[in-house]
């Protein structure tokens, strides 16, 4: 089946009791047995539910894995495929990442004895240059957040294998319609499935999902052990949500394209962060290994934080707020919501800036989206003329 068929009936099979359609949520934490060792293939909720079964199937399916495993959230995902980890093991990441992965690394997993080397993961021979006899992992993030650089997968996967390493790739922004990492060679894939996976911003969620039998061994362990599942209803939404990804991606990517194109062409711009533009430095890797540029825009304002903050106050659809990939559009400043956790100097170093907005592109009109935007910088406009003005008035004093 293809992708479209797959987000619709992979994993969902009619109910064989009723024959409900659509996956029932079985809102239930235990099963009554026939005996001792005697069930129907579940036993207590937190080792598994039919629901999350169904959405496990699926989003292995779309990834073309082997096994999916669904968790509370991106984080829990993401921490279940570190805790591979043990005390001295080194991880080369590349440095545009999340900020709650950063968090994740610094302060939690380097108190366990465990390094991290962060590099542009723009250049794959940066993590040949930086891996070590006890490098264990390599993490990326392709289209990186906020910055929207990319990974050559491929490469990447063929230095870590090399140096008997595991390549962990997550897709979050990218989706498994736009790009199938573990096709390309990676061990692992997460997902934050609170985003486009389920697409609404009503769940929160994540999924590790893989064709390594050793690593899905683990992170089944790992699932059961520390507990970190979700809901069936959290699971029954997610699967919802994936109904309707390829549809909602298309028209994310079309609308985040219209919207790229707008702001290129303002004088509060300084810059455009966008791959599905030909002249991206990094065009032809989106070409090479994404079916399309997605949803995400980021754009630095004239002005910095000053002006962003009167840009997010003049926005009428775009609403200010953490997240990303759902079908409202969102406007975040990165400096102070998901990098926050990064100390400045970092953030600086990296290129994320206090002029940093990063948006994702929702699927209402493009031209009210744009009419908004452009509200916003006018706004921000007027903020940093009635500041300049101020500063001559008090020089001629």
């Amino acid at each position: 089946m293809r992708f479209a068929t797959q987000a619709i009936h992979a994993g969902q099979e009619p109910d064989p009791t009723t024959g409900a359609t659509i996956v029932p949520i079985y809102q239930t934490s235990t099963y009554t047995q026939e005996g001792i060792g005697r069930h129907k293939g579940y036993e207590y909720s937190r080792t598994g539910n039919p629901t999350r079964t169904a959405l496990e199937e699926c989003l292995a399916a779309l990834e073309e894995g082997k096994h999916a495993l669904a968790f509370a959230s991106g984080l829990a995902a993401a921490t279940a495929v570190l805790s591979i980890l043990r005390p001295g093991d080194h991880v080369v990441a590349a440095e545009d990442l999340y900020g709650g992965t950063y968090r994740l690394f610094e302060q939690v997993l380097a108190r366990q004895n465990i390094e991290f080397t962060y590099v542009d993961g723009r250049d794959a021979s940066t993590f040949a240059t930086s891996v070590r006899p006890h490098t264990r992992l390599l993490w990326v993030e392709t289209p990186s957040n906020p910055l929207l650089r990319l990974v050559d997968i491929p490469a990447v996967a063929q230095i870590a294998h090399a140096a008997g390493s595991l390549l962990v790739v997550d897709n979050t922004f990218a989706t498994p319609f736009l790009q199938q990492p573990l096709k390309l060679g990676a061990d692992a894939v997460v997902h934050s499935t609170t985003k486009y996976l389920s697409g609404h911003s009503d769940v929160v969620g994540g999924a590790v999902v893989t064709s390594d039998e050793e690593v899905a061994a683990w992170v089944r362990f790992y699932q059961n052990a520390a507990g970190a599942v979700p809901g069936p209803f959290d699971c029954w939404l997610t699967l919802r949500g994936l109904k309707t990804l390829p549809v909602r991606m298309r028209q994310h990517g079309e609308n985040a394209l219209q919207v790229a194109r707008f702001l290129r062409g303002q004088s509060m711009v300084e810059e455009v962060i966008y791959p599905g533009f030909s002249g991206h430095p990094q065009h032809d890797l989106v070409q090479r290994q994404m079916r399309g540029a997605g949803g995400m825009v980021t754009f630095r304002i004239r002005g910095g934080k000053d002006a962003a903050d009167h840009f997010f106050q003049a926005l009428r659809v775009f609403s200010y707020a953490e997240s990303l990939g759902a079908v409202e559009s969102l406007a975040c400043y990165p400096c102070a919501m998901t990098h926050g956790s990064i100390p400045e100097g970092d953030r600086q170093r990296r290129g994320l800036g206090d002029g940093t907005i990063r948006l994702s592109v929702g699927l209402e009109d493009a031209d009210d989206l744009i009419a908004d935007l452009a509200a916003g910088l006018r706004a921000a406009d007027r903020q940093l003329a009635g500041s300049t003005s101020e500063t001559v008035g008090v020089g001629e004093k």
